[in-house]
């Protein structure tokens, strides 16, 4: 069962009007935390956080990138397009700032990260937030789930029926994830 795999709408509508140049593959990565990496240095500098946040989007083979005027600058993912914040009220925020909209089950690997598809893509909460997302588990009939039953789920013992706001939270093997969510991790050049 794949989840929802909206994407945001890529920004430049002028792209047919420009010149075809290459692509740019495995400069561009964003890390588990959230952080831009060009060529594995963090990027610093706030406006270019904000043009990479403004111009990330992702085509219809799940590959995320950023358009970089007429060029497709593909970003290769440490963990998920996405890395989800959770915040007062029940909000859900990416590393770029867009709220976010929890739409599907929420998967967990053996590592204990929680990821999950959202109405902006895929994403995976930061793990700075699982205690916070941790507290939140239920079981389905409404009772605080506690560790013992996240431990549960992480060791791969059989599925405790536990809910997150209202999803399901099943365990799965972090190589299954992207499959599951829609998206590509190591995106590669099309080949000629």
């Amino acid at each position: 069962m794949a989840a929802s795999t909206s994407r945001p709408a890529a920004v430049p509508q002028a792209l047919p009007d420009w010149p075809m140049v290459p692509a740019c593959h495995g400069w561009l990565a964003l890390d588990a935390r959230g952080c831009w990496r060009l060529r594995g240095e963090t990027i610093t500098h706030p406006g270019l956080i904000a043009f990479l946040a403004a111009h990330y989007t992702a085509d219809a083979r799940g590959n995320w990138l950023v358009n970089n005027g007429p060029q497709r600058v593909y970003v290769e993912l440490a963990a998920a397009p996405l890395i989800l914040r959770l915040h007062p009220g029940g909000r859900l925020v990416t590393h770029s700032g867009r709220e976010a909209r929890a739409t599907g089950p929420v998967l967990v690997d053996a590592e204990g990260c929680a990821f999950l598809a959202t109405d902006l893509g895929p994403g995976m909460i930061d793990d700075r937030d699982l205690a916070l997302f941790a507290a939140e588990l239920q079981h389905v009939d409404g009772a605080p789930a506690g560790d013992e039953a996240l431990l549960a789920l992480i060791d791969g013992q059989p599925d405790p029926e536990l809910r997150w706001r209202d999803l399901d939270v099943v365990s799965c093997a972090r190589a299954e994830i992207p499959e599951r969510l829609g998206f590509q991790p190591r995106p590669q050049a099309l080949e000629p």
